[in-house]
């Protein structure tokens, strides 16, 4: 980790805020809860505990891994369907395929993203390929589930293949720190992603004793959640580690910093830059299933048991 790097940052775009931006305080911390997903690869649940109206439009977020798997030990996800919302599966390490029911699908790995948008609906299946379920090998990544807004639910569903060779790569003035925005703007960069409901994704890395101070839409809120390392958020220097979520107030820039000394397994500060635009809708959430009232919510049960959400699709031998 990383996938996507540069051997000079220097050569990239310089960001930073404006002199007058107001900072964002850190409101909280939180630390990820360890649990298992799918057939049983680990993940961390970033979110956990942190109230929604600090995470709208953003539903959950898992760290997948970091695991070095054994031989015949890879595992996915089996069959499932998803209406109402945007998975972002981000992988930093190993390979992953997805296939849908929409006719969605291909295979990522080392800093590639899958965006899907389920709208009104389908099924979906994401595993490892079997060349690594036999070889074993490492694993990590994210995803992440946005919200759609009531107008877009029921639109028709979208697959997005983001090569890691496509993400808009910036770094900060003195060059500490490589930014890479998968969706988004930052400072008028944008990154491949296109997204329903306003957000932006950025995945940092810190070297040790870098500062960040990046401008930050003041209508968006702010999450920074840690995949490696050790450092401090805010102007106050609040300390973060692995797996632990700062949540932001409201301001026009968000600082982030590495710590002088860092593990020798994570070398530099990783860190997931998170804001959206809040959509202040009732949210129904069940399962694969995000709508905005418990009858939509058994509407889409109702209609995936009746096969309306797609089928998976015949292999041919």
């Amino acid at each position: 980790m990383p996938a996507v790097t540069v051997e000079n940052p220097l050569t990239l775009p310089r960001v930073s805020a404006s002199a007058g931006a107001v900072p964002r305080p850190v409101l909280a911390v939180t630390t990820a809860p360890g649990g298992f997903e799918g057939e049983g690869f680990p993940v961390r649940r970033a979110f956990a505990g942190i109230n929604y109206q600090y995470l709208d439009p953003f539903i959950m977020m898992d760290q997948m891994g970091e695991v070095e798997y054994a031989p015949g030990e890879p595992k996915g996800t089996p069959w499932h369907p998803h209406r109402g919302f945007e998975t972002v599966t981000y992988l930093i390490d190993g390979t992953f395929v997805h296939q849908d029911s929409n006719g969605g699908g291909g295979t990522i790995q080392n800093g590639d993203t899958q965006w899907m948008t389920a709208g009104s609906g389908l099924l979906h299946i994401e595993a490892p390929p079997e060349s690594l379920v036999v070889s074993g090998g490492l694993f990590h990544g994210l995803q992440l589930w946005v919200n759609l807004p009531a107008s877009d639910k029921m639109m028709d569903p979208r697959y997005q293949d983001i090569r890691g060779g496509q993400v808009q790569l910036l770094t900060s003035p003195d060059g500490g720190a490589l930014l890479r925005v998968i969706a988004g703007e930052l400072d008028g960069h944008e990154g491949p992603g296109i997204t329903h409901t306003p957000i932006t994704m950025i995945h940092a890395t810190l070297r040790p004793g870098a500062e960040i101070t990046l401008p930050w839409r003041e209508e968006f809120n702010g999450l920074a959640y840690v995949l490696a390392g050790r450092g401090a958020v805010g102007t106050d220097r609040r300390p973060v580690r692995k797996g632990q979520t700062a949540v932001f107030g409201a301001g026009g820039s968000l600082t982030v910093r590495a710590d002088e000394s860092q593990d020798s397994n994570s070398p530099d500060l990783e860190v997931v830059l998170l804001g959206g635009r809040p959509i202040r809708e009732p949210m129904a959430h069940y399962g694969p299933f995000v709508m905005n009232s418990r009858a939509e919510l058994q509407q889409a049960m109702d209609d995936f048991q009746a096969g309306r959400l797609g089928t998976v699709p015949v292999e041919r031998g």
